[in-house]
């Protein structure tokens, strides 16, 4: 057991082209160029680009890597790259291993086939890599992965991390004038930190491959609920099992490997669901670790005989899986903005942030809605285990009984009973988290953070991270405009924090999220419900919104524009696909099954009736009335949703296409799913040619 803990920190990061390492292999000019092109982005000599790519291909040769590629997250979600080995022709048959400058800092793909939202036409292919020297490059399945960003020829973005290094650019720079406001000449850069927790299901790879529906849509699309599922909370960070225990240690050594900080595992409360987390990193590594996470969360699950569902709701009935994006703020100097101090200067800071934020997420409620929205999420949303679809902020109580203070301009009593008249030169010690957890907010302050809950666990963790970004940036700098001409600054931060936290105390919920009462309240209120994805992705292309991302130089309006309807298209091909999987699986397999089973109560039937025994074959005569009458029901369900798809404008028709995919065929499709759940608890098991909830879910 020793033995193998002090490997830890010899393989952790044995895959990473880590600063150390670069310390070791590059010249001091060359090492002092690239620190001065993470920090500052100032770009790096020809010959410096050189000399960094032959150091960090000799590192991967000796590791056994044989190509390199540019590693991408387009916006597909996932993350692409395409492979190039290092040989270069030497003449007279021979070759050489090389990487230079060149293709190190910038790749072409083609991009023809990557989702663009109109940003180029179909036969204008080229889109372009651009190496991003903030992520550490590493070594997978022998090849060098060299992390990037991706844009088209024409210059506009085209995947998920670009948004991302913009927004965190912006969000430093209005930081770092609040904090010389506040007389903090030390800092120079802020950068958000993200850990993103990440929930998944594992089942038996036999199971999965009995189901076309996992195979195909990454989900179950019928299931009878299981007569035990997770009522008894038995899962719930219980023992780990043998198997899965094995997979986790596997997939804790390949993502330290990889210096994936990987630190926390349990079950979660599904049977066959469980969680895991790392600490917490800058935004675009923690997303960058996050894309890796999930990848080898499939790969490890394969050699295990599993498979890994990243699916929000694979499973109807039983809990979805999300991934909680906890977000927090740190000066290069090692202070976290979003944790209470213990002096009044320290609070007057940490509350004008927290203004912002909530202010932020007031004002922005529809973008942080868009942000997550997409079909696997609006499964899980509104759920017993996952946030409402209505955005609101958790504070605790005594973190809100201070706001309320300032706003009503009261005294407020605090732990050791002191009356204090609150003011920015008599702040109490505000307690970093006196109050437990609201499991049912979309956004919990938990204390030096704020855990946005809302994301789902097969998303990148990218957009959502840039919206909190740019957000907060655009707040900052409201407040930084406002603070820089004040006279008495102290008077004028006591007046600000008033008016924000009196104008947005709106968003502000510490009650029940899952209750009738707060929907009722939440309209009251003002506040945006938008239940579904259609209804929510609107927001990309609202006014207020693309102003936001434009003046913040994180997206442009035809960026904006092309991520609404990419989102849209995605959209209309999953309710597609959907529907004509569960239209498959009826025709070929359930709807024969059925219709074998009830030959075989007919005929069963028939012989007890004309053997004189009539009574006996009540279950056969009832069971055999309702299989007919669902199968019938079925059927002609069927024949509505092929009808609904064969009508179906094209998926690339904008709003009103995903609102007819939403309306017509996804409706369709679920009252098709309610009635083979109903076939499924009367057919036969022997019959019934999948495997059920009760088998998938308690099979590992």
């Amino acid at each position: 057991m020793n033995e193998n803990v002090t490997k830890i920190p010899d393989i952790f990061g044995c895959m990473v082209f880590t600063e150390e390492k670069m310390r070791q292999r590059l010249s001091a000019d060359a090492y002092q160029a690239w620190q001065q092109c993470q920090a500052q982005g100032k770009s790096l000599d020809r010959s410096i680009a050189d000399e960094i790519a032959s150091a960090m291909k000799d590192w991967a040769t000796e590791l056994g890597a044989t190509h390199f590629t540019h590693w991408f997250q387009p916006m597909t979600g996932f993350t692409a790259e395409k492979h190039d080995s290092f040989i270069t022709p030497a003449g007279d048959g021979r070759i050489l291993m090389e990487l230079s400058g060149k293709e190190l800092s910038r790749g072409e793909a083609d991009a023809s086939s990557f989702p663009s939202g109109g940003l180029r036409a179909t036969f204008e292919a080229r889109g372009y890599t651009a190496w991003d020297p903030t992520s550490y490059a590493f070594v997978k399945d022998r090849t060098l992965c060299i992390p990037t960003i991706f844009c088209s020829y024409s210059g506009n973005t085209l995947d998920k991390k670009t948004p991302l290094l913009r927004s965190m650019h912006a969000l430093d720079q209005q930081c770092i004038r609040i904090l010389r406001l506040f007389g903090n000449t030390e800092a120079q850069h802020v950068i958000p930190q993200v850990g993103a927790e990440q929930e998944y299901f594992l089942i038996d790879k036999a199971d999965y491959r009995r189901r076309e529906d996992l195979r195909l849509c990454g989900r179950t699309l019928f299931g009878a609920k299981p007569p035990k599922g997770q009522e008894l909370d038995d899962h719930y960070y219980g023992a780990i099992k043998p198997r899965i225990a094995a997979f986790m240690h596997e997939l804790d050594i390949e993502l330290w490997k990889l210096g994936v900080f990987s630190k926390t595992e349990h079950n979660e409360v599904a049977p066959a669901q469980h969680e895991n987390a790392p600490v917490y990193c800058n935004a675009n590594v923690a997303c960058d670790h996050n894309q890796l996470t999930m990848e080898l969360l499939k790969t490890v699950a394969e050699r295990h005989g599993l498979v890994c569902l990243l699916h929000e709701k694979p499973f109807a009935g039983v809990n979805g899986s999300g991934k909680h994006d906890n977000w927090s703020l740190q000066t290069d100097t090692g202070e976290n903005l979003l944790k209470p101090g213990k002096t009044p200067s320290q609070n007057a800071q940490f509350l004008l942030f927290l203004a912002a934020f909530v202010k932020g997420v007031d004002e922005y409620q529809d973008m942080l809605r868009c942000c997550v929205a997409y079909p696997g999420n609006d499964r899980r949303l509104g759920g017993n285990e996952a946030p409402p679809a209505i955005v609101s902020v958790f504070l605790g109580d005594e973190l809100t009984a201070i706001l309320d203070a300032i706003i009503s301009g009261t005294e407020y009593v605090d732990v050791s009973k002191r009356h204090l008249k609150i003011g920015v030169d008599t702040l109490p010690e505000i307690p970093q988290d006196t109050t437990d957890r609201n499991r049912t907010s979309p956004l919990a302050f938990t204390g030096n953070k704020f855990e946005f809950r809302m994301v789902g666990s097969s998303q990148s963790i990218a957009s959502p991270s840039a919206v909190m970004n740019t957000m907060m940036a655009e707040e900052l700098s409201q407040f930084a405009d406002i603070l820089e001409k004040a006279d008495d600054f102290q008077s004028a931060l006591q007046a600000l924090l008033h008016d924000t936290f009196t104008a947005h105390q709106r968003i502000i919920f510490n009650g029940n999220g899952y209750s009738d009462e707060w929907v009722a309240e939440a309209k009251r209120r003002g506040l945006k419900n938008m239940s579904n994805t259609v209804d929510a992705l609107p927001a990309y292309i609202d006014d207020k919104n693309v102003a936001l991302f434009t003046r913040h130089g994180v997206l442009t309006r035809d960026e904006m524009e092309a991520r609404y309807k990419i989102h849209l298209e995605n959209y209309c091909k999953v309710m597609t696909i959907e529907g004509n999987t569960l239209l498959d699986m009826a025709r070929r397999q359930i709807l024969p099954a059925v219709s074998k089973y009830s030959d075989e109560l007919a005929t069963a039937l028939f012989h007890k009736q004309n053997c004189g025994i009539p009574l006996s074959a009540k279950m056969e005569e009832a069971t055999l009335r309702k299989l007919s009458d669902l199968s019938g029901k079925l059927y002609d369900t069927c024949l509505a949703l092929d009808r609904a798809i064969a009508k179906a404008p094209a998926m690339d028709g904008g709003i009103k296409a995903a609102c007819y995919y939403r309306d017509e065929v996804d409706a369709r499709r679920q009252k098709a799913s309610a009635l083979i759940n109903q076939l499924e608890t009367i057919t036969d098991a022997q019959h019934w040619p999948f495997p059920t909830y009760a088998d998938i879910l308690f099979s590992v």
